[in-house]
């Protein structure tokens, strides 16, 4: 696909990998040499999830979720369907659960709820974005990097029907409506 139109930044990337940069020492900071399991939802969280993990650094391992929330690409269906399950074991291990972005909260809220249910010894929530205006559940997002306005993303690993996952900032779509 042709980018016909340049994507505006909303955050640009020094800025993204700074903010990742401190997640990652304050997630360490609060589990000191704990072995880590990050958890990443695919397919949204992968690229933050990579630098969020070297940015943690060891003893950490990672393993992934996929679920599907959205209905034409651009809003959240209210349904949520696990697509890909956890094949890591949780019971007893320290869990960051990494999202690229929380928005009405649905998605992350039946995570937690499923990973909890497997009985770590701490669970955490990591997002990259948070849409404090899109909030339908109440979800404690535990490590933070940015609050945005409730504009349609693409960029670091968000994607518009698949597309612009590659952008190394994150920007707004215009072709959402939103």
């Amino acid at each position: 696909m042709r980018r016909s139109r340049p994507i505006p930044a909303l955050i640009p990337e020094r800025r993204l990998r700074a903010r990742v940069r401190a997640l990652g020492r304050r997630i360490r900071r609060d589990h000191p040499g704990k072995p880590l399991l990050l958890i990443g939802v695919l397919k949204g969280a992968f690229v933050f999830m990579a630098d969020l993990a070297r940015a943690v650094g060891p003893p950490l391992r990672c393993g992934f979720v996929g679920v599907s929330s959205y209905r034409d690409g651009t809003a959240p269906s209210g349904r949520i369907r696990l697509e890909y399950g956890l094949s890591e074991p949780v019971r007893g291990r320290h869990v960051v659960l990494v999202e690229d972005i929380v928005d009405t909260g649905r998605t992350a809220s039946f995570l937690l709820g499923l990973l909890r249910r497997r009985r770590p010894a701490s669970l955490r929530l990591c997002a990259l974005l948070r849409k404090r205006a899109r909030m339908r559940v109440p979800v404690r997002v535990d490590y933070l990097g940015f609050d945005i306005p409730d504009r349609f993303v693409v960029g670091y690993g968000l994607d518009h029907a698949g597309f612009y996952r590659d952008l190394p900032y994150v920007g707004v779509w215009k072709g959402a409506g939103r």
